[in-house]
């Protein structure tokens, strides 16, 4: 008999494969109920649900920020010190994270020297292949580079050797910056006539420069009595010598009412002030004053470049590193690729690596100059997904923000591709999303909801696409909801002309939008959408523009305080009650004296993280108690803050309340599908997509002809996007004209005109491609949307 062999046993799993879980219970951070989920490591998930019911609270808030916290914790306490502090989320369990990489729609700094590459590394590689093998040779890698100064300096210096004796010594630093304009590439001129009346004396308030009153502080005191000049005098009478002093006087110190203070000329204060920073970035009212008082003109010393004419002369094979920061990024890939120096072998690879990502990316048309700030928040994503492409760490947890905003249906394939191949290499990948191409590749599908803020924030699905699709929830529903085209469109009343339209990458575009209908405007990332609709329409047609621009506003800024609501609020209660309207601001007279209006009370714990806890003698409301006693159909002001959109809207419609002028911007919240914020909710609580329908619910009651909207389906889940539709068809029959810049198939489909730019990105871009309605644009199939179109309306 053949001896019997005993089967072996499989090994006992090895306890550190254990851990293949993300484990979240009990998660409350902002509307969440008491969350609890298990995610896979090293799958692809992808978070769904309405806007507002709490996917970025779980997955930024919660998972994220708890990851980036206890990463920081593992530095010295004199390192976190240095480091931002971040609370504990508020969850009772988080276990088997994972060290986390946010990618998110974060506007990139806005800083006028901020470029697409400072903000990539990629000039700080160009600047030491320019150091190394440009011809002739001018200095080191900072002699390239345009944030830079060159600085010269000589004097004597003590050198403690010895007997201690001193010698003359020089110094000095060859930088790229051009003198002329500091790096930004353009110079600007003052329009005086904009910064006052000189009809006027200073004190009689001749400034009518944003937030200068006459009766300021800075206006009266320091020019009052800093003795340069007679303030009771009319700005037209000054001597020369006063004017000079007004105008450009450099900073100098001044004795005030026993103070010493800095009194500086207007002209050098208004460029610290206002022209330092970048226009994009400024609010409303000051980016007009800026641009009513302040003219820009490239600077005619380096042509625009930033640099110094020494940076530009040395070349490589006849390229400058201006004309290499100037190319699209795909033509300069090819350049550096035919670069054979094996000097420099290792970090021609690294340019080469960093270079091909953009182009992988989808954004080999943009130039290494162009400036960060003007970047849509997808193209920042994308940037910001570049470093980590190439990278070799693994088991790594990526987050990332709807990464297919901004992006044509045929480009979204693309960024499925890259974050499947992230997922690959044994990475976790979390995609807050609501584009049904996207939620396709999911391993695992998360569904928060039911409903937005108070009515979410409750995990309604977890599974696979397809119990996706079978379960009752609202994405379920909507996840196969197509659009149809219309069997009729509106005729237009008339046409905007745009002729000869060259900004950016147009190519002499000659068009005609029409008016009084929904024109869409399509193509691809990089076509030239935007710069056919924000830099080509001509001024002075009274046309609104909803960009993507972040909403400035801090903690204390809410729903009512944005939209101009708590005004008539205010006033309403202080008629009713016979008191001054600032007792019902929690920023002003009215706020609580313990926590000055906040609501809540910061302990500052040094190196930890700053501990927030509700005020005891407000108990959160904001007011002191007295203001509380006043009412207004029977609520008081934090009540009435505590409210509803759709609440509100009930209580000053009617009653003892009744409020046309507060009823009115309600209306518009309701309308733009924002009723279900609370008035007093904090701004920065706010998901992006709520911000800029926030911002359209404000700019629907100006007076504006023609509604210029910036991709208004970003952050839309598709059961809303059927009520964006009915808004802009309500705004076209109230007799505006909308021009919207989108991707989404349903607003092409939903169209009264399309205009189709490419056929290509960037210089492959820039020419009109169809003209028409979606009707005729998916039966001639002719351009990469027509295609895309088509598909989705199923012919």
């Amino acid at each position: 008999m053949a001896p019997r062999t005993k089967t072996p046993q499989p090994p006992a799993p090895h306890a550190a494969d254990s851990h293949d879980l993300i484990r979240v219970h009990g998660a409350r951070e902002n509307n969440l109920k008491d969350v609890s989920i298990e995610l896979p490591k090293r799958r692809l998930t992808v978070f769904t649900g309405v806007s507002g019911s709490g996917k970025s609270s779980l997955v930024f808030a919660t998972i994220a920020a708890e990851s980036q916290r206890l990463i920081n914790e593992t530095y010295p306490a004199f390192v976190q010190g240095f480091m931002p502090s971040q609370a504990r989320p508020d969850v009772d369990v988080l276990d088997g994270l994972t060290t986390a990489i946010i990618v998110d729609q974060q506007r990139m700094g806005s800083d006028p020297r901020s470029t697409v590459g400072t903000a990539t590394d990629a000039n700080a590689m160009l600047r030491i292949l320019f150091s190394r093998l440009g011809k002739p040779h001018i200095g080191p890698p900072g002699a390239f580079a345009f944030n830079v100064p060159s600085v010269t300096a000589s004097g004597a210096i003590t050198v403690e050797r010895g007997n201690k004796k001193a010698v003359k010594a020089t110094f000095s630093r060859t930088g790229g910056m051009c003198p002329r304009c500091e790096g930004r590439g353009s110079v600007s001129d003052i329009d005086l006539t904009q910064l006052y009346d000189d009809s006027k004396s200073i004190a009689e308030g001749a400034f009518t420069i944003p937030g200068w009153k006459s009766d300021s502080w800075w206006t009266v005191r320091i020019y009052a009595e800093s003795g340069f000049l007679d303030p009771n005098k009319p700005i037209a009478k000054f001597t020369t010598r006063e004017m000079r002093d007004f105008l450009y006087k450099e900073p100098t110190k001044v004795k005030v009412e026993g103070s010493t203070l800095t009194f500086e000329g207007l002209i050098p204060k208004i460029q610290k002030s206002f022209l330092s920073k970048d226009r994009e970035a400024m609010q409303p009212h000051i980016r007009e004053f800026v641009d009513r008082a302040v003219t820009f003109a490239t600077c005619p010393e380096c042509e625009g470049t930033r640099l110094t004419e020494g940076a530009r002369s040395s070349k490589i094979k006849k390229i400058s590193i201006a004309d290499a920061c100037a190319m699209e990024i795909r033509d300069l890939a090819e350049w550096v690729r035919g670069l054979n120096e094996p000097s420099v072998a290792l970090l021609l690879e690294a340019l080469q690596q960093t270079l091909d990502s953009f182009v992988e990316i989808g954004l080999g048309y943009l130039a290494l100059d162009r400036p960060s700030g003007t970047l849509s928040g997808g193209e920042a994503q994308r940037v910001k997904m570049i470093r980590h492409l190439g990278s070799s760490l693994t088991d790594v947890t990526y987050v990332f923000d709807e990464p297919t905003i901004g992006l044509h249906p045929h480009d979204i394939q693309r960024m499925n591709d890259l974050l499947l191949r992230l997922r690959d290499k044994g990475n976790t990948v979390l995609v807050v999303e609501h584009k049904p191409e996207a939620i396709a590749i999911a391993d695992h599908v998360v569904d928060l909801g039911p409903g937005a803020g108070t009515a979410g924030g409750a995990v309604c699905f977890e599974g696979t696409l397809e119990g996706l699709r079978a379960s009752d929830t609202v994405t379920g529903r909507h996840l196969d909801d197509r659009a149809a085209l219309k069997d009729e469109v509106r005729k237009p009343t008339g046409a905007l002309e745009i002729r000869g339209a060259t900004a950016h990458n147009l190519q002499d575009v000659d068009v005609d939008i029409p008016l009084g209908v929904l024109t869409v405007i399509t193509g691809v990332a990089g076509s030239g959408k935007s710069s056919l609709v924000h830099g080509s329409i001509p001024a002075g047609e009274n046309v609104i523009s909803v960009d993507q621009s972040p909403i400035k506003g801090s903690r204390r800024s809410n729903p009512a305080t944005y939209t101009g609501l708590l005004e008539p609020i205010r006033k309403a209660f202080a008629k009713a009650n016979g008191v001054k309207p600032a007792l019902f601001s929690a920023n002003s007279e009215g706020a609580c004296p313990t926590c000055n209006g906040a609501g809540v009370i910061f302990t500052d714990l040094g190196v930890m993280a700053s501990v927030s806890s509700p005020c005891e003698d407000c108990e959160g409301k904001r007011f002191q108690a007295s203001v509380l006693e006043y009412h207004l159909g029977g609520r008081d002001i934090s009540e009435v803050l505590a409210m509803s959109v759709t609440e509100a809207e009930e209580f000053f419609g009617s009653g003892e309340a009744a409020l046309p002028a507060a009823h009115r911007i309600l209306d518009r919240l309701v309308d733009v599908g924002l009723g279900y914020l609370s008035l007093g909710q904090p701004l920065t609580t706010l998901s992006g997509g709520e911000r800029q329908r926030l911002k359209l619910a404000t700019h629907m009651g100006d007076k504006g002809g023609v509604y210029v909207l910036d991709e208004p389906t970003t952050g839309l889940h598709l059961a809303d996007v059927e009520q964006l539709l009915g808004l802009l068809d309500r705004l076209v029959d109230s007799g505006k004209s909308v021009i919207v810049i989108e991707h989404h198939q349903a607003v092409m489909a939903h169209a009264d005109w399309i205009i189709d730019l490419g056929p290509g990105a960037g210089h492959d871009g820039g020419r009109i491609v169809f003209e028409g309605t979606p009707a005729d644009l998916v039966a001639g199939r002719s351009t990469l949307t027509g295609e895309h179109l088509a598909e989705y309306v199923g012919e």
